[in-house]
């Protein structure tokens, strides 16, 4: 079974620290295929074990594993203990990071392969990982090495490059950023302030520029276009909608993140869920 068929065609991204058990069943509940862990977890991939541990299906992927703060053997052990017990349920998202955030980040290509590398040398193998490429030189290394790609804060038309780039049997997973609120005003707030950070991380705005988006776009607080096609907000239907716009440009899954971060994401999830018909997919 390959990882498009594993993961289903929705699944969700939230913060390793903002998830429990109860929630992950939950969101089984709903109908969601997989959880993407956010943030940097840990090489020991706990984590993930409890949350695989608590739910009977669902697949768990780490979105991402950040290659300067974990240790590949380590995480290499962490995967052959996880897959052990729960086979074919994990899949290692990894990533680079932000040079912003992390000062010994250099040549992070040069970086990824070593990484792969001790990966290799530890019998990880190359289908039960991914890399967060977002650049084309970094989808070439995720095409030759990994499973696929984990993109994050892009639009559907690079969903639709990935493919391209990866070709017809990759994985192509985006993340997508809703609010789930019908009031304009009130949901551009919340996405901006989602969207503060990244604008300041010179990644993510190379790839807005590369997405279609002008200086102007991506300057001081973000235009109300880019805000309004990054982070889909408004009822049911105009969020569903924009999941399935990437569906559309032939990406396999799409990891639905609600924002704010720290409210109560279960009522959007139910929402997705409903629309989309998730719950009653066997």
């Amino acid at each position: 079974m390959t990882w498009s068929e594993r993961l289903g065609a929705v699944g969700v991204w939230r913060g390793v620290n903002d998830l429990d058990p109860a929630m992950a069943k939950t969101i089984e509940e709903l109908g969601f295929g997989t959880i993407w862990q956010g943030g940097s977890p840990a090489a020991d991939l706990r984590a993930a074990e409890q949350l695989l541990a608590a739910t009977e299906s669902l697949h768990l992927a780490t979105g991402i594993v950040n290659i300067w703060k974990a240790d590949p053997a380590e995480l290499a052990d962490s995967y052959h203990r996880i897959e052990a017990r729960y086979p074919g349920r994990l899949l290692l998202g990894i990533g680079s990071g932000h040079r912003e955030a992390t000062a010994e980040r250099v040549r992070p290509l040069d970086a990824m392969a070593r990484y792969l590398d001790v990966l290799d040398e530890h019998a990880v193998p190359q289908p039960a990982r991914v890399l967060a490429a977002l650049g084309p030189r970094m989808l070439e290394l995720a095409a030759a090495r990994s499973a696929g790609t984990h993109p994050y804060l892009t639009v559907p038309s690079q969903s639709g490059e990935a493919r391209t780039i990866l070709g017809p049997d990759a994985l192509v997973a985006p993340e997508q950023t809703v609010v789930f609120d019908t009031d304009p005003d009130s949901a551009r707030r919340t996405a901006r302030n989602f969207l503060h950070r990244y604008l300041k991380l010179v990644n993510y705005r190379t790839t807005m520029l590369r997405g279609g988006f002008s200086e102007t776009d991506v300057a001081g607080e973000g235009s109300d276009s880019l805000v309004d096609r990054l982070v889909a907000h408004g009822d049911a239907a105009v969020l569903a909608a924009a999941i399935r716009a990437h569906l559309e440009a032939r990406a396999d899954h799409v990891c639905v993140q609600v924002q704010p971060a720290r409210g109560d994401i279960l009522p959007a999830l139910q929402a997705i869920s409903g629309e989309l018909g998730l719950a009653s997919i066997p």
